[in-house]
């Protein structure tokens, strides 16, 4: 989004100073408002401090560390990371991982801010309606138009991502007085939903489809897609087990129905399934039509460096990919074609485990012996994983699990001189998410039969809309089918997400939606392989490969409370009607 940089800054330090996060005021909210509302760049900016609190999560905020490596999904192999207070004890309401509270309700001041100067917007606007000189006024008027649409719209993402993390919070439609500010309390997590939902349908039909045609174009702004996508994705969080809705089956229905109203106008949208490489691609974020909204992170080799290999100069190694998602992969074909690789390999693993394994796993998961990255002089190393090898222990920061992360990176990159950089994309919300989100309502809004069908837009069962991804191209895993339904259903619905979804942010969040105390135990005790390399008899340094399972990284005993975020210390301390979340002190 191309912003005046200069008024960005002096706009930043404003919301900074006088953030709604923080529940407090300071009288530089009113520093040069003339000069903010001078021209259209200015206005404009003001906008885009509303889209500066979107978040990205390919590990900025972590020292490199994914959410991915607080679930069950990877080991983050640096130890000084923060990701490791989620389960290493140090993780309480002092150190309590304020950014979502913090960011969120900046971004919530600055759409409010923006909304109640919407008079003055427009008075700019009307000073150039009979400028002879002015060329593109109706363009400029159009844009103008759309401005509060979008911040209605952050305004109600930003309230969701609250939701999710909190449970009950503060909903805040409005800039607060500073006695306001210290008297808030948490509004009910269905009312909440119930905004946001409510938000996306008044906004949705003033937004267009797509910014291609409008002039001035700016990628990433929000549009009728996103729109619908953040409305099906609050209204499956408001349906699942954490949220207690008061009529669970039609809060399941009115999901896939919100699900179903995307899926259904995508085609007509240009939105549409995409190989599933191309959507981390460097040019994913203008030419992949699957991604609906994303954060563009930049060009950068950061994200590389991050999760290269260690062994190499200038790598740490990163989010590794645990054994326990391993597991989750089913095998394409073979014998054991559509069981999983946890059921098919006990603790030796079955001879060359990895063949037919589903392809989204070499797209994922780099493993013992692969080109990896593809970059010299990285691509003349095959990779080493096992103890004494190249890329393994005792070196400092090696993976624990046996395995490295592919996915989002761009094997590419060189991260030693010459440098490279790539475009980094974080996706927000992609189309194969919301055949997830509506094969999980539709199941239990029929009663955990997989093979039925609703009256009216509902006319695709669960296992339709698994199967729509296990069919793509590039993936063609066997299907579900009516074998596949009840509990058995569900189970490798679980997996499936996992899989499709890894390394997006979503299992995190997932997990916890579910309720699934089992699921959580997982994050606590995450599985890894041995590599065991053995000399070829005969034959000078030459070797095979053999698997097993190794030794089970243990991050302690899985407490209900995480279930929920820790509401800031310091901001009980300063709004005293605010309840701490259950468990947290």
């Amino acid at each position: 989004m191309k912003i005046n940089n200069f008024v960005v800054s002096v706009i930043i330090s404003v919301v900074l100073l006088t953030s709604c996060s923080k529940m407090d005021y300071n009288e530089v909210t009113l520093y040069d408002e003339e000069w903010v509302f001078e021209n259209e760049g200015q206005v404009s900016g003001l906008l885009g401090i509303v889209y500066g609190y979107i978040y990205q999560g390919l590990g900025n905020d972590m020292n490199g560390a994914m959410l991915a490596s607080a679930t069950d999904e990877s080991d983050f192999s640096m130890l000084l990371s923060t990701v490791h207070r989620y389960y290493n004890g140090a993780w309480s309401s002092v150190n309590a991982f304020p950014n979502t509270w913090y960011n969120s309700y900046r971004g919530i001041y600055a759409a409010n801010d923006f909304l109640e100067n919407l008079d003055r917007v427009f008075e700019l606007l009307k000073e150039y309606e009979h400028n002879v000189e002015m060329r593109g006024y109706n363009e400029m008027k159009r844009r103008f138009d759309m401005y509060p649409y979008q911040a209605r719209f952050l305004r109600a993402f930003y309230h969701f991502e609250l939701a999710k993390t909190y449970g009950d919070i503060p909903l805040i439609t409005r800039t607060l007085s500073p006695a306001e500010a210290n008297e808030v309390v948490r509004t009910p997590v269905q009312e909440v939903f119930r905004f946001i939902v409510d938000e996306c349908d008044a906004v949705k039909e003033m937004l267009p489809v797509t910014y291609a045609e409008e002039t001035g174009s700016q990628i990433g702004r929000v549009n009728r897609p996103t729109v619908l996508a953040l409305k099906a994705r609050a209204l499956l969080y408001a349906a699942s087990p954490l949220f207690n809705p008061s009529d669970p089956k039609e809060a399941w229905r009115k999901a896939a129905v919100a699900c179903k109203e995307l899926i259904d106008f995508a085609p007509g949208w240009k939105i549409e399934l995409s190989g599933y490489q191309d959507l981390w691609a460097a040019n994913s974020y203008y030419a992949t039509p699957e991604i609906i909204w994303f954060r563009y992170v930049g060009n950068t080799n950061q994200y590389a460096s991050w999760n290269y290999p260690v062994g190499y100069e200038n790598t740490i190694g990163g989010n590794c990919p645990s054994q326990t998602l391993v597991d989750a992969y089913e095998y394409r074909s073979g014998a054991n074609a559509g069981k999983s690789f946890g059921e098919v390999n006990g603790d030796r693993f079955i001879n060359d485990p990895y063949r037919n394994l589903d392809p989204r796993f070499e797209m994922t998961i780099a493993k013992n012996g692969d080109t990896w990255p593809l970059t010299d002089p990285y691509r003349d190393y095959p990779l080493e994983t096992f103890d004494g090898g190249r890329n393994g222990a005792p070196i400092m920061n090696a993976t624990k699990t046996g395995y490295y992360l592919k996915k989002y990176v761009n094997g590419n990159n060189r991260v030693v001189n010459p440098v490279s950089g790539s475009h980094y994309t974080w996706i927000t919300f992609r189309l194969a998410e919301f055949y997830l989100n509506y094969a999980e309502a539709m199941f239990h809004y029929m009663d955990g039969d997989a093979t039925a069908v609703g009256g009216g837009i509902l006319n695709m069962s669960a296992n339709d809309a698994i199967n729509e991804l296990r069919n793509r191209e590039d993936i063609k895993m066997p299907l579900f089918n009516a074998e596949t339904n009840g509990d058995l259903w569900l189970e490798r619905y679980k997996r499936e997400r996992m899989v499709e979804l890894a390394f997006e942010g979503h299992r995190f969040w997932d997990v916890r939606r579910w309720k699934d105390a089992e699921a959580a135990e997982s994050f606590m005790q995450l599985k890894t392989v041995r590599v065991n390399r053995v000399p070829v008899p005969g034959v000078e340094n030459e070797y095979s490969y053999t698997y097993s399972r190794g030794p089970v990284i243990n991050r302690g005993q899985w407490n209900d409370k995480y279930y929920l975020y820790p509401i800031p210390f310091v901001e009980l301390k300063k709004a005293v009607k605010l309840e701490q979340n259950p468990g947290w002190q």
